[in-house]
C-alpha cells in the first residue's frame, strides 16, 4: 500500500513473487475536496506541503477498494515505505491506536485538528535550506557534521525542518506538538495499532542520530544537535522525547501484527490460531523500497530519476563524509555483517528538464530528439565542448550557496549557447556528469571497498550478462582496433596522469571502478536518448524494470505507473514482507513476535541475506515456469496495448498473498522497460508525478525544428520483425487517460509514405547501427515521425501534473536572475484545451524562431498536437536480468565514453569555479 506524494498504491504478490493485484487512489482525482496539485501544495517560494488528513482519507479508500476486490483474510504479510516527510501529533490526547471503532473509518478518528502541524513539508521542500546551514557551521562545517552525524546539510532533514518550526511557528505548532513520526512509521503505526519506533536508516537522514559501528556502542541521537535544534539542553530533551526510539535490529523481524481494527473492518485473517498471524513488517523511505525491489549486486548502481535524481549503489563500509549520504540496509538481520546503501543526490532534475523542454523545444519528443542527434559535449569538436549548470533551487554541498544558470562555451561563461538546440543536450550530459564525477570521488573513500574488490567483483559476477570487463581503453568497443594494440596502448598510459596533467583524483579514463549495470527507473528512464547517454558516461549496460517498459508504452513520461501497473515501492515492500513471512514461517512463527522479539533461528526457507533469497525464489520460479516473465501488469490494457500483450499465466494466488504498504517518491520517475509481449516485468519507480502547475508562460519562446531536418541520412538495417513489442501509428482512446493527448499505442505498422518499415524495419525493433556493430534503443531522431492521431482531451479534463513544466513565478525565481531575461512569453502564448501551451511572440536576440507545422486560414492561429513520446523498449536481455524483472534498454559505445573521458576535467575545472563562486 505505497502511500506516495500524489497516491495511495497497494500491490500484492503471491508466495513466489508474482504479481496477483493492485489498486490505487489518486489523490487529485478522488479526493479533489482537498485542492492538491500533484498531490501537494505549493506556494511562491521554496515550501512544499501535503495534508496529513488526506493521506487518512486516502488510506480509508484504498483499503475499501482492497476489500471490495480481494479476499484480504488471505493476506500473510503486509510491508510498506512513505516518502520522507514528518507527522506533527499535538500534545493533547489522541484517540488509542489499539481500541479505534472498526465501524468508522480512520478519518473519523483522526481529523487534522490532531495533528499541530496539518500541512506537512515534504521532501522536495527547501525552505529550510537556511536552517540546514545553520546547523551545519554551528557542528563544525559540512566534513565534521557528516562525520558526526553521518550527513552534511540537506533541506529535507528532520533537523533542519524542526529548527524552523521553532523559530517560525513557536506558539502554533511548536509549544502545541507532543510526537513526531516519520510517515513511514505513521503509516505502520496505523495498520498496527500501536506506535512504531522509525527504523534506523530513516534515523540517518534526520540529521541528528549518530550510527556506531563499534561493538558494545549503541548507536543513540546526538544531544548536542538536539539542543541546537531545541535552541536550549531543555528542549532538545524535549525533542529527544518526541522522536522516541529507534529500531537498530536491522528489519529483519516483524513490527507487529495487523490490527483488530482492520480484522474487524477489512477482514483480515481473523485466524489467531493460525501458525502465524498476519504481520506487519517495519516500513521505510520510498526511495529505499524501491532499491530493494531490484536487488543490485555489489557493482550495480540504482539511478533514479525525478524531482530529486538519486545514484544508490550497496557499500561496505560505514565511512560518512559530506559527498554522499549512508543508509544501514533497511533489510538485514541483526546477526549479519551490517550492510549499508550510498547514496548521491542531485536536486536539481526534473524543473531544469522541464523548463529546457518549454524554452527550446514544443514536446517531449522534440526533446529527446535534440538530446540524441546532438553530439557529445555540444559539439563536433574537441576543444569547443559545451557545458551547462541549472541550479534552480538550493542543493546540498557543494552547491549550498550556487543558484542560478551557467552556460559555458570554448571555457567561458556566455548568457545563450550560439546553437540553441545543444541546451537539452548539455543539460543532461551536466547531470549524468556529476554522478560520474560523484561516484568516481565517492569511491575513493572506500566507502565501497577497496578497488582491487571492486574490480575482481566486476569481472567475476555471477550476475551479469557478459563475460567479464575488458581493460581499460578497449572499453566494449566493437571495432577491429579496439583490440590486443589498444590493450597495450591502455597499459602505456601512467596511472599517475589521473591526478598530475588532469587535475583530478581519478583517471577518468579507466571504467573499471564504473558500476558494472546500471538500473534506470523513473520518467527520464523512459527516453530513449537519456539511456543511451547515461550508458555512454559510465561505459555500462543500462536495465530498466519490465513493468516501467510496459507502462511506458502507454504513458511515458509519468512518474507514477499506469493504473494496474505496480510501483517499485509497492513491489519492494511486498518483497521484504514475503522474506520476513519466510523466516518466520521457517521457525514455527511466533504470534507474539515483534521488534522487540527474539531471533528467529533455524535453517528453513527464508533465512537467507536478503538480496540473496529475493534472487533464489524469483529464480525458482523462473524455472518452474519454464522461463515466463514476471507480469507486469493486472487488469486489461487500453486498446491497442493489449493487442500485443500476450496471454498472461492464472492467478497464482495459491499460495502466500503478500500486501504491500508504502509510500511512492514525489517527482518525475520515468517509467521504463518492457516485456509487454511476455517481457520480464516489474513496475516503475514509485515517484510521482512533478508537482508543479500547467506549463508556465516561458513555454511560448519555443524553437521548433521540422522534423524531417532532426532525422538522421545514414541508412538503418532492418529486423526480422520478431520483436514481441511493436509500435503503430494507432492512436488509442483517452477517455480514461485525461492526463496526456498524445499518447502512442501498441500494435499495428507505421503508415507512411516514405515506406518506414522497407528501411528500418519494424518500429519497436532496436537498431543496429552499423558504425558500431552495436543494438540501441530508438530515438526520436531514428524512428519515423508519427502522425497525430491520438484523441485531444477535453477541455474540462483535468491538467496533469506529471513531468509538466514548472511555474517559474511559484518557485520564486525571476528569469532575469537565472540569466534569461531576454527569453520573455509573447502575446500570442496560451494553454490550449489539450493542456499544452501554445507557442508565442517571444524571441530569443539573434535566433529566429520557426514557424508553427501548420497554419489555418489567414490570420487565424492553429496549434498542433506534438508528436507522442517514443519510450524505450526492451532488447536482448539475459536469463540472470530478465529473472528479476529486468529489461537492457541500452548498451554502451566505447567511442562516447572515451569522449565523455576527455570533457571530465574540464567539467570538474567549471563546477570547482561555480563552488568557488568566481564566476
Amino acid at each position: 500500500m505505497p502511500l506516495s506524494t500524489d497516491q495511495f498504491r497497494a500491490s500484492i504478490v503471491d508466495e513466489s513473487l508474482e504479481l496477483v493485484g493492485t489498486e490505487s487512489v489518486d489523490f487529485d482525482t478522488e479526493l479533489p475536496e482537498y485542492q492538491t496539485q500533484g498531490g501537494i501544495f505549493t506556494t511562491p517560494g521554496d515550501a512544499y506541503t501535503t495534508p496529513v488528513e488526506m493521506w487518512i482519507k486516502g488510506l480509508d479508500v484504498l483499503l475499501q477498494k482492497l476489500s471490495r476486490n480481494h479476499d484480504l483474510s488471505r493476506i500473510k504479510s503486509i510491508g510498506g515505505a512513505a516518502q520522507h516527510a514528518l507527522v506533527w501529533w499535538k500534545s493533547t490526547t489522541v484517540p488509542s491506536l489499539s481500541s479505534l471503532d472498526s465501524s468508522l473509518p480512520f478519518q473519523s478518528h483522526f481529523s487534522k485538528h490532531i495533528f499541530s502541524l496539518p500541512n506537512t513539508p515534504i521532501s522536495q521542500d527547501t525552505a529550510s535550506h537556511s536552517h540546514a546551514i545553520i546547523i551545519e557551521n554551528l557542528l563544525g562545517g559540512a566534513e565534521r557534521m557528516a562525520a558526526r552525524v553521518g550527513t552534511a546539510a540537506t533541506p529535507a532533514m528532520v533537523a533542519a525542518q524542526l529548527l524552523r518550526v521553532r523559530e517560525t511557528w513557536q506558539q502554533e505548532v511548536w509549544a502545541r506538538t507532543g510526537r513526531i513520526q516519520l510517515a513511514s512509521a505513521f503509516l505502520c503505526s496505523l495498520l498496527t495499532g500501536k506506535w512504531i519506533p522509525m527504523g534506523e536508516a530513516e534515523a540517518c537522514a534526520t540529521g541528528m542520530w549518530v550510527h556506531s559501528t563499534t561493538p558494545g556502542t549503541p548507536s543513540h541521537w546526538d544531544e548536542g544537535t538536539l539542543d541546537i535544534v531545541g535552541g536550549s539542553r531543555e528542549e532538545g530533551r524535549r525533542v529527544r522525547g518526541w522522536l522516541g526510539d529507534v529500531d537498530t535490529t536491522g528489519g529483519g523481524r516483524r513490527a507487529g501484527n495487523v490490527s483488530r481494527y482492520l480484522v474487524e473492518r477489512y477482514r483480515f485473517d481473523p485466524d489467531m490460531a493460525a501458525i502465524i498471524d498476519t504481520l506487519v513488517t517495519p516500513f521505510t523511505s520510498d526511495y529505499l523500497a524501491a532499491y530493494l525491489s531490484l536487488c543490485p549486486s555489489p557493482n550495480d548502481a540504482i539511478l533514479s530519476f525525478g524531482p530529486m535524481d538519486m545514484l544508490l549503489t550497496p557499500a561496505q563500509n560505514y565511512i560518512p563524509t559530506r559527498m554522499y549520504n549512508l543508509f544501514p540496509h533497511p533489510a538485514q538481520d541483526s546477526g549479519e555483517k551490517r550492510r549499508y546503501i550510498a547514496a548521491l543526490c542531485n536536486r536539481n532534475s526534473d524543473v531544469p528538464r522541464a523548463l529546457v523542454r518549454d524554452m527550446y523545444t514544443k514536446s517531449w519528443s522534440a526533446f529527446d530528439r535534440l538530446v540524441a542527434i546532438v553530439p557529445p559535449g555540444g559539439s563536433i569538436g574537441l576543444d569547443d565542448k559545451l557545458f551547462s549548470f541549472w541550479h534552480l533551487q538550493a542543493d546540498a554541498y557543494p552547491y549550498s550557496h550556487v543558484k542560478g544558470i551557467y552556460r559555458f562555451e570554448t571555457g567561458i561563461k556566455v548568457n545563450e549557447f550560439r546553437d540553441l538546440r545543444a541546451n537539452p543536450r548539455c543539460l543532461v550530459e551536466s547531470q549524468i556528469l556529476s554522478f560520474r564525477v560523484k561516484w568516481s570521488k565517492m569511491l575513493g573513500t572506500g566507502v565501497l571497498g577497496s578497488a582491487s574488490q571492486r574490480r575482481v567483483n566486476v569481472t567475476s559476477n555471477p550476475n551479469s550478462s557478459g563475460t567479464g570487463t575488458p581493460p581499460p581503453f578497449i572499453v566494449r568497443s566493437s571495432t577491429p582496433s579496439s583490440s590486443a594494440n589498444a590493450a597495450a596502448s591502455a597499459s602505456a598510459i601512467p596511472s599517475v596522469i589521473a591526478n598530475s596533467a588532469l587535475g583530478i583524483p581519478f583517471d577518468p579514463y579507466d571504467h573499471t571502478p564504473l558500476p558494472s549495470r546500471i538500473i534506470s527507473t523513473g520518467a527520464a528512464a523512459n527516453f530513449p536518448s537519456i539511456s543511451n547517454l547515461v550508458g555512454d558516461v559510465f561505459n555500462a549496460p543500462v536495465y530498466v524494470p519490465n513493468t516501467q517498459v510496459d507502462s511506458a508504452q502507454i504513458i511515458p513520461h509519468r512518474n507514477t505507473p499506469v493504473a494496474g501497473f505496480p510501483g517499485r515501492a509497492a513491489l519492494g515492500g511486498a518483497y521484504v514482507a514475503r522474506w520476513v513471512w519466510g523466516r518466520e514461517w521457517a521457525s514455527g512463527g511466533s504470534s507474539s513476535g515483534s521488534l522487540a522479539g527474539g531471533s528467529t533461528g533455524g535453517s528453513g526457507r527464508g533465512l537467507g541475506v536478503f538480496e540473496d533469497e529475493i534472487r533464489r525464489l524469483l529464480q525458482k520460479r523462473w524455472i518452474a515456469t519454464g522461463g515466463v516473465p514476471l507480469r507486469t501488469h493486472i487488469g486489461p490494457l487500453p486498446a491497442g496495448l493489449a493487442a500485443s500483450a500476450s496471454a498472461m499465466s492464472g492467478a497464482g494466488a495459491q499460495g502466500l498473498l503478500g500486501l504491500v504498504a508504502g509510500a511512492a517518491g514525489v517527482g518525475l520517475n520515468v517509467g521504463g522497460a518492457g516485456g509487454g509481449t511476455g517481457g520480464p516485468g516489474s513496475g516503475a519507480n514509485s515517484g510521482t508525478s512533478t508537482p508543479y502547475g500547467p506549463r508556465s508562460g516561458v513555454g511560448a519562446t519555443v524553437f521548433e525544428e521540422d522534423e524531417e531536418d532532426l532525422l538522421p541520412t545514414s541508412p538503418l538495417a532492418g529486423n526480422n520483425g520478431n520483436s514481441p513489442m511493436s509500435f503503430g501509428g494507432l492512436g488509442i482512446s483517452t477517455s480514461g487517460l485525461q492526463h496526456d493527448p498524445a499518447i502512442m499505442a501498441m500494435g499495428g505498422h507505421v503508415s507512411s509514405p516514405q515506406g518506414f518499415e522497407s528501411v528500418v524495419g519494424p518500429a519497436s525493433s532496436p537498431l543496429y547501427d552499423p558504425m558500431t556493430g552495436r543494438m540501441r534503443t530508438q530515438t526520436g531522431s531514428t524512428i519515423d515521425t508519427l502522425s497525430s492521431s491520438t484523441s485531444s482531451v477535453h477541455g474540462s479534463a483535468g491538467v496533469s501534473t506529471a513531468y509538466t513544466s514548472p511555474d517559474v513565478s511559484a518557485l520564486g525565481i525571476s528569469m532575469s536572475g537565472l540569466g534569461m531575461g531576454n527569453l520573455s512569453p509573447g502575446p500570442g502564448s496560451g494553454t490550449a484545451s489539450n493542456g499544452q501551451t501554445t507557442p508565442g511572440g517571444g524571441s530569443i536576440p539573434g535566433q529566429p524562431i520557426a514557424a508553427s507545422n501548420s497554419t489555418s486560414g489567414s490570420g487565424a492561429t492553429a496549434t498542433t498536437n506534438p508528436t507522442p513520446l517514443t519510450p524505450v523498449v526492451a532488447l536482448t536481455t539475459a536469463d540472470a536480468e530478465a529473472q528479476i524483472g529486468w529489461a537492457k534498454v541500452a548498451e554502451p559505445d566505447s567511442d562516447a565514453f572515451l569522449t565523455y573521458a576527455a570533457i571530465v576535467p574540464e567539467y570538474c575545472r567549471l563546477e570547482g569555479m561555480l563552488v568557488k563562486g568566481i564566476v
